[in-house]
């Protein structure tokens, strides 16, 4: 399921970014901000309220409070009354700047949060953003397992009882991390990178039939276990059938579409005696490989001199996994 908007409170922004409260508005412990973009208001405060959106959080910095000291009281109180006037998610003032009297006392006439930081505006506001963008992230929870091999993160996805969390436990023993079994909670924080966790409730846990519910964490160590990693490379995991052809050079990848951006994957067929822990692990390292400009398939049949110059590899998008 996928949810389109997501917010974070103004309250967990303070406290995640440590800043100061000047005035704390009523509805401060209640309102929350939609949107990841933020605005520095010097067009707005010299009069220009065309495209202004007051649900951005607000910056004022050097330029803009240079600004203002360099009006006359009178315009620079007008100035201020006409920007408090909207409805504010917040007023941040930055570089640990004494606020102007008539900011402070617009805040309490018009019951705006008035906030200050001691970093720099440019500094703070790329870290916002970003924080921001994290907690607004488009997303969705798939059922799979989600494991660290060799640094790559691979999403393992198939039927129940195929034996993905048999693998992702062997996977453990071997020395790799485990960060979701189950259920995959994958956010997409730019538009070709997804991270993947687990929901808070279910975070290290592991359900294994014949056995139940094991801690990852506490049998293992937190050496096993990881909170997220990125996602790249989908291992599809289905039941061997002979009637089908699988691939067997790798020569093209095929693709599997979550959140709009297109994962590398790959489909294992399964069947007793096949060492699955192994396979995921040369699988993880073949893709690392692509990702360097390197594919073994190409290379073969080059030196069988098959071919002279392999165009890019095709993208296969399998639209049928779009998620």
């Amino acid at each position: 399921m996928v949810r389109e908007e997501y917010s974070v409170s103004l309250k967990s922004i303070v406290e995640e970014q440590n800043l100061h409260i000047i005035h704390a508005a009523k509805d401060f412990d209640t309102v929350r901000v939609y949107t990841a973009d933020v605005n520095r208001p010097a067009l707005q405060l010299a009069g220009f309220y065309d495209y202004f959106d007051p649900n951005r959080i607000q910056l004022i910095g050097r330029v803009e409070n240079t600004y203002l000291q360099t009006l006359a009281p009178e315009a620079r109180r007008a100035a201020l009354e006409q920007f408090m006037r909207f409805d504010l998610r917040a007023l941040i003032i930055c570089h640990d700047t004494k606020p102007l009297p008539e900011c402070i006392e617009l805040a309490q006439k018009y019951d705006r949060t008035l906030l200050s930081t001691k970093e720099d505006t440019s500094t703070f506001m790329a870290d916002l953003i970003s924080m921001l963008r994290n907690a607004m992230a488009p997303r969705v929870t798939l059922h799979g397992v989600l494991v660290e091999v060799y640094g790559e993160g691979l999403l393992i996805m198939g039927d129940s009882g195929v034996g993905k969390s048999e693998t992702a436990l062997e996977l453990i023993k071997r020395g790799h991390r485990l960060i979701a079994d189950d259920a995959v909670e994958i956010r997409r924080i730019s538009r070709e990178t997804l991270i993947g966790t687990a929901p808070e409730l279910i975070r290290y846990y592991m359900e294994l039939r014949g056995i139940g519910v094991i801690n990852a964490r506490h049998i293992f160590g937190v050496g096993a276990v990881k909170p997220e990693t990125n996602v790249d490379l989908v291992v599809n995991f289905e039941l061997w059938d002979n009637e089908k052809a699988y691939d067997r050079l790798g020569l093209d990848t095929e693709y599997t579409s979550i959140l709009g951006v297109n994962i590398p994957s790959v489909t294992i067929p399964v069947r007793p005696g096949r060492n699955l822990a192994v396979i995921l692990e040369l699988a993880a390292m073949n893709n690392r490989q692509k990702k360097m400009g390197y594919n073994a398939a190409q290379e073969l049949l080059r030196q069988l001199g098959m071919v002279d110059d392999l165009p890019p590899e095709t993208i296969k998008k399998d639209t049928s996994d779009e998620y």
